[in-house]
């Protein structure tokens, strides 16, 4: 029997996901980590990006998160985001719209605080669309 942890995904609004697995893979700020079955403890910032959690069965779940923070317990695996969403639930044509905004955004800017929301918007975008990607290459749709 594989070893498991206990993972909760939480945006502001609800709790996406709760169960136990065998691997979660998140967007660190400092790149891409992966954390098994008691893994030492760590509370690390997550940027824009997928996060993908292994379950028993070898089943794979994919979420998007835009962004947030990331706790490891021996045995409880925590991502706290202000957004968080089903990959499978994500619209490629509202990415691909809000990538275009934030494009014409960073060309048109007035001021730094412009500049900056946008390139956070743009890198949401991008992630979102990443995501979206992956997924085809994986399930063909």
């Amino acid at each position: 029997m594989a070893m498991t942890m206990h993972v909760n995904i939480v945006s502001a609004e609800a709790e996406i996901f709760s169960g136990t697995v065998t691997e979660v893979f998140a967007p660190a700020v400092m790149g891409e980590v992966g954390v098994y079955p008691r893994h030492t403890q760590m509370l690390t910032q997550l940027k824009p990006g997928e996060v993908r959690v292994v379950k028993e069965n070898g089943d794979e779940d994919h979420f998007y998160v835009s962004g947030g923070m990331l706790e490891v317990q021996p045995h409880v695996v925590t991502v706290l985001s202000d957004t968080a969403v089903r990959a499978k639930d994500l619209d490629e044509a509202k990415a691909v719209e809000a990538k275009k905004r934030a494009e014409q955004a960073l060309k048109d800017r007035k001021s730094d605080m412009d500049y900056a929301r946008a390139e956070a918007e743009l890198a949401e975008a991008i992630a979102k669309l990443q995501t979206i990607q992956r997924m085809r290459r994986k399930y063909g749709s």
